[in-house]
């Protein structure tokens, strides 16, 4: 019999979460300038993730009671986990954005890794690569490395693959002598920032200010509780089963970065503007009163100068970011955002969170989603804001040209947006349940209206 090992409670928090209208994947979508070596890539993936990382050969079986547990697959295959799609002509960008969608809304095989990774072919302008992961293996920022860690940068030779690493795991700690133990972990480690650059930079939300006294964390987590249900909008409510997908044009952060110089703000004030303003428009458009809206905001809880462990797992906690849609002008939605986040930056909430989801993940599965439930109720969205390399990178030989990501959406949450950062440019994703926003592309492209609006400001506060 193979030997098993009893998931983290955090992560076994997400496995138990997975309903068919809230699928817990993380799905990754990076777009290349031709096309891909389908040998040169399968190898890339047996050396850099399947033998570095655990659980990418992997499945989840339940044990006693229900807990779920690691077993190594021993018929691991990995033509199942490397596939090749074809992109239906034209293979613009609405083709693709069809074959994201419905792989977004599929279920991973539970027989397998929880972990697939498509090769999009015939997409125009270059193949695209598909990675659906489930997120009981790790968080998003995590993810983002791992796959980035098939890369080089150009340039340099391609890095050496790493030794396999087929060991044993060993057998974790039991209950909440693990827990304590990995509490004080995030404590012993939240004040590190990662300064190398070598995969992704700094975050926006930086988890170095997020640790204080226990009385503050104690009124952080008081301030979660009572904070009001979100407004009822079409953003949220009753989910189906199909999910929609949409990314923008890479957008150059030089102007971003301008409009913050002129209006004052970094360049994560003026995305978080911009995106309030876009929802503005939206609920504005559907004849909705916009009120402020609360969106969930995931931040890393990991050390950044270390690499990511090979038994990978969720290490983060979530801030509610309350985005100011009520306000009427792009300048004062900027001011407004640059306020609340220094705000933010000065709380323990992301450090509480994580712990409250850690505890959670040891209850029965009926009360962890009444709990995930009410919080979810306190917002209307969840957005990532994700620095990735800040020079180009490549894969098989062949240039990365845009990427983006997107977290699953729990509770009534219907609509996800991702803010990718990568050598110079941004790219905007907007994942969502077709019940709530039918067509992702109108909220991308009011983003798109709402930053020539501030672009507009900053220009006139420069002439005045």
């Amino acid at each position: 019999m193979a030997t098993q090992e009893r998931m983290a409670s955090v992560d076994a928090l997400w496995f138990h979460m997975e309903a068919p209208a809230n699928l817990m994947m993380i799905t990754a979508v990076l777009g290349f300038e031709g096309r891909l070596d389908f040998e040169r890539l399968r190898t890339l993936v047996l050396t850099r993730l399947v033998e570095r990382y655990p659980r990418f050969r992997q499945r989840v079986v339940l044990g006693r009671l229900g807990a779920p547990h690691w077993e190594d697959a021993e018929d691991f295959d990995l033509d199942a986990h490397v596939v090749r799609l074809p992109v239906p002509a034209p293979g613009d960008r609405a083709a693709q954005e069809a074959v994201v969608s419905q792989w977004m809304s599929t279920p991973l095989e539970r027989s397998r890794p929880l972990w697939q990774v498509h090769v999009l072919e015939g997409a125009q302008g270059g193949d695209v690569l598909l990675a659906r992961l489930h997120h009981c293996l790790s968080d998003g920022i995590a993810l983002a490395r791992v796959l980035l860690s098939l890369t080089d940068g150009e340039g340099a030779p391609a890095a050496a693959a790493p030794e396999p690493a087929w060991e044993r795991p060993r057998t974790p700690e039991a209950g909440l002598g693990r827990w304590m133990r990995g509490a004080l972990a995030v404590a012993g480690t939240a004040r590190t920032v990662w300064r190398k650059g070598a995969e992704l930079a700094a975050e926006p939300i930086l988890a170095g200010d997020l640790m204080r006294q226990g009385a503050l964390g104690a009124a952080a987590l008081g301030k979660l509780m009572v904070i009001p249900p979100d407004p009822r909008t079409p953003l949220r409510g009753t989910l189906g089963q199909q999910k929609r997908a949409a990314w923008s044009s890479p957008i150059p952060l030089e102007r971003v970065k301008q409009v913050g110089q002129a209006l004052g703000g970094t360049v994560n004030d003026v995305l978080l503007a911009v995106l309030s303003g876009a929802l503005r428009r939206y609920l504005e458009a559907r004849d909705v009163a916009p009120e402020d809206l609360h969106a969930l905001v995931p931040v890393n809880l990991r050390p950044l100068d270390e690499p990511v462990p090979r038994e990978l797992g969720n290490r983060f906690g979530v801030v509610f970011l309350r985005l100011p849609v009520h306000a009427e002008s792009p300048r004062r939605r900027l001011s407004e955002v640059a306020r609340r986040m220094a705000a933010v930056k000065k709380s323990p909430e992301a450090v509480v969170t994580f712990s409250a989801l850690e505890l959670l993940g040891y209850t029965p599965a009926p009360l962890e989603r009444m709990v995930v439930d009410v919080f979810g109720s306190k917002a209307s969205l969840v957005a990532t804001n994700v620095p990735g390399p800040r020079q180009p990178v490549s894969l098989a030989g062949v240039r990365l040209r845009e990427l983006t990501f997107w977290v699953p959406q729990a509770a009534q949450l219907g609509v996800g947006v991702s803010l990718f950062s990568y050598a110079g440019q941004v790219t905007v994703g907007v994942a969502a349940d077709v019940l709530r926003v039918p067509d992702p592309r109108v909220l991308i492209q009011d983003f798109h209206d709402e930053l020539d609006a501030l672009v507009g400001e900053a220009a006139a506060a420069l002439d005045a």
